[in-house]
């Protein structure tokens, strides 16, 4: 959940405004904004995006629209969404208008098995601004922009860094600057305890390896080889100024993350503090929130100054590199070759690995691809099997339990004392004529209502089609009106 600061307006505050309160849950409330269309769905073009953990499919791209009529009204309309819109637990009809009112029950989707109720369940309601606050959902447009920044800042890897002459100083800022943002990050989870190893700890690797050895007291750098002795004296008071702004980075990381865990506790504590106070206590959120932004103040000034000393160790490390690609020209082309081809055994065992791992996922698809052919197969057999049983069903009736006279499935069957069987309004209509039967010829002695063979013949027609159902019971009422005249 986003925070939901990020849409926060003065002119709300001590105001009233329609919401969807999210039905069992203290978070994930859609602000219904006075003027505004308000879209919702899981694609990317909407105002709240609804992307469901259990079922992806769940919710539609564009799956309801929201809106006020020129009355001032808010209404819903479904947009065609596979899984429907409902509300007070009826479906609503795609693309037609609904209006709502307060307490009104709002459904997206349908129950998965198992399950009572759908996942997102709302109810529609007219909070104060700071009922609402703390619960709502962040917009589709912010958290994109939030997603940017972050993106902008991925880590770089370790193999990026450890080729020499592969990056700048330019490069090296960026990656500075991520340092102090996944610093902060990293507090979340190590606690307060940790605060002043967390700065070594995510360190650009090239920063780490600036600190002098614990067994020779001299200064290593990684990806070059070592230098002569007549050189010593200039790279150990290089070295040295580098120490110095090194420690100066580390100081001030370690007071901007001790500002971080502030600004979060703080963060932390308004929110709880808003959750369970009423209208009263206001002044003390106020408050709350003057002290948490004086945190954010403060933050962004150690950044800053953090910034300009970050710019006069890159300048520092800028020097020292010059100085070292000198080193390295003069040093040869053979330790250069060795690395080189080091580089290469590397790169060849990375793209073996890769391989390995490419032919393994193909296997696993292969498995996947074929459990579902079966599983397809095992679906048509049943599918086949079904439809076998209901032809023979159809079968047996069309042969066995139709009335010879109508040719309709028996009615009221009545079976005669030679053993043959017809429909009851049949069977008096022909004796009515000839007291022998229609088949053998026999003479009619007694005739008996077969109660067996009408429950069997009522159960087979209820697995038919609607055709055969109807046409049955307007026969059944046709006899019936014709035995009463």
């Amino acid at each position: 959940m986003g925070e939901p600061g990020l849409f926060v307006t003065g002119d709300r505050a001590g105001g009233r405004s329609w919401c969807l309160r999210r039905v069992g849950m203290s978070a994930g409330w859609l602000l219904l904004e006075d003027g505004c269309e308000v879209t919702v769905g899981r694609g990317f073009g909407v105002t709240y995006q609804l992307v469901s953990k259990i079922c992806p499919l769940m919710i539609s791209r564009n799956h309801c629209v929201l809106k006020q009529n020129p009355e001032g009204q808010w209404t819903i309309m479904d947009n065609k969404s596979l899984n429907g819109v409902w509300l007070n637990r009826a479906r609503l009809e795609p693309l037609r208008v609904y209006s709502i009112h307060q307490g009104d029950y709002i459904q997206l989707g349908v129950p998965l098995e198992n399950k009572e109720n759908a996942e997102y369940e709302y109810e529609v309601t007219e909070e104060d601004w700071e009922t609402i606050y703390p619960c709502l959902s962040p917009k589709n447009d912010q958290m994109i922009e939030k997603n940017k920044e972050l993106r902008t800042k991925r880590k770089f890897s370790l193999d990026e860094l450890a080729g020499p002459g592969a990056e700048g100083p330019s490069n090296l800022k960026s990656k500075i600057n991520k340092v102090s943002c996944e610093s902060g990050q990293s507090v979340k989870s190590q606690g307060k305890g940790e605060v002043a190893s967390t700065p070594s700890e995510n360190l650009d690797p090239k920063l780490t390896a600036l600190e002098p050895s614990k067994t020779t007291g001299a200064p290593i750098y990684p990806g070059f080889p070592k230098v002569t002795e007549v050189h010593h004296e200039q790279k150990a008071s290089n070295s040295s100024a580098s120490q110095r702004s090194l420690q100066m980075f580390k100081v001030t990381m370690s007071r901007i993350l001790r500002l971080k865990i502030q600004m979060q506790e703080k963060h932390e504590a308004v929110m709880n503090v808003k959750k369970q106070t009423q209208k009263g206590n206001s002044k003390k959120i106020v408050q709350m929130e003057q002290e948490l932004q004086d945190l954010q103040s403060q933050l962004c000034a150690e950044q800053a100054q953090q910034q300009a000393r970050v710019e006069q160790l890159e300048k520092t490390l800028q020097d020292e590199e010059q100085h070292l690609q000198g080193l390295e020209i003069a040093q040869g082309e053979e330790d250069l070759k060795q690395q080189l081809a080091q580089a290469l055994q590397e790169h060849w065992a990375l793209m073996e690995e890769l391989n390995r791992s490419k032919k393994d996922f193909e296997a696993i698809i292969q498995a996947k691809n074929k459990e579902l052919e079966q599983t397809k197969e095992e679906k048509e057999k049943v599918q086949a099997q079904k439809e076998e049983v209901l032809s023979h069903m159809n079968d047996v009736l069309e042969n066995e339990l139709q009335c010879i006279i109508c040719s309709e499935y028996f009615i009221e069957a009545v079976t005669l004392n030679c053993a043959h069987s017809f429909c009851s309004y049949c069977i008096n209509e022909w004796m009515k004529r000839k007291i022998e039967c229609p088949i053998c010829r026999k003479h009619i002695k007694s005739k008996t209502y077969s109660l067996v063979l009408d429950n069997c013949i009522n159960k087979m027609v209820n697995n038919l089609s609607s055709e055969v159902k109807e046409r049955r019971i307007v026969l059944i009422r046709e006899r019936k009106a014709k035995r009463l005249f």
